[in-house]
């Protein structure tokens, strides 16, 4: 009889066991389709609010839909549209700490490759001029080239490749304003190596005509005739029809004036791309 009660006790206890295994799994099924609802209602109204202009609640409300149901395939992307809500009404420092966060828990993500541009875009955005700090030039640089390298058949290394040149026009002009500088200053060596920079490093910039230029003039005045010449002569046979050349061949017709502009061709610099993640 002890047998028939253990028996019965013991498939009475399976049969509430599994009964309880398949309530909870109802309830964790119900619980996580209410998440995913509530998830999918943050980011519809974070990028609602994208669209209206209002940044700082549309990078709040992706945050919470990534946290509401951080395992759906929406969380990376409301990560990256917080990012870009910041980055749209420069914000660089909150855009770059929500993009550390992504970098951080989704390495293999296949929007990486926006991810790093969005990056570089961040220190691309606070270059100012030739006069001012270099580091958002270099970061961006280094960033951009990473994303050549890393992803070069993509949309985002042709723009990268773009950028590039326009971050050595500026790096380049540095160099001038630098070397205009020690030229002012009767500094000729530390002059000639600044315009040396510009055709060693910055070839294909628009300032190489002035940088020979500049040889040509620093050389000139401190009396070192033949390497005046020099420069001249390549300036003349490359960009003889040239604003630069003009102003070289008054040197040595001795009414030489100083003409100098710095230029810069900064276009509108980012398209959005927030219809990837519509």
């Amino acid at each position: 009889m002890q047998k028939v009660y253990t028996a019965t006790l013991s498939i009475c206890l399976l049969i509430l066991l599994n009964s309880c295994k398949s309530n909870n799994e109802k309830v964790s099924i119900i619980k996580n389709e209410n998440l995913e609802l509530q998830m999918i209602d943050a980011y519809k109204e974070g990028y609602e609010e994208l669209e209206n202009g209002d940044v700082i609640y549309a990078a709040k409300k992706f945050n919470e839909a990534e946290l509401l149901y951080p395992q759906s395939e929406w969380a990376p992307k409301a990560v990256l549209l917080a990012a870009y809500s910041f980055y749209s009404q420069n914000y660089y420092d909150e855009a770059l700490s929500e993009l550390d966060r992504f970098f951080k828990k989704y390495p293999k993500h296949k929007n990486l490759d926006y991810a790093h541009f969005l990056y570089a875009m961040c220190y691309y955005e606070n270059i100012v001029d030739e006069k001012k700090d270099l580091e958002p030039l270099l970061t961006s640089k280094t960033r951009f080239e990473y994303v050549i390298k890393n992803y070069p058949n993509t949309d985002f290394a042709q723009d990268a490749k773009f950028k590039i040149n326009l971050i050595n026009d500026v790096l380049a002009s540095k160099e001038i304003y630098l070397g205009k500088y020690y030229l002012k200053k009767k500094k000729w060596v530390a002059a000639i190596n600044r315009f040396k920079n510009v055709l060693e490093l910055y070839q294909t910039t628009i300032y190489v005509e002035e940088a020979l230029h500049r040889l040509v003039e620093t050389y000139y005045k401190i009396g070192l005739i033949e390497e005046a010449e020099k420069y001249a002569n390549v300036l003349g046979y490359n960009y003889q029809s040239s604003e630069w050349y003009e102003q070289t061949y008054k040197i040595f017709n001795r009414e030489y004036q100083t003409a100098y502009e710095i230029k810069k061709d900064k276009n509108s610099v980012f398209s959005k791309f927030k219809k990837l993640f519509k």
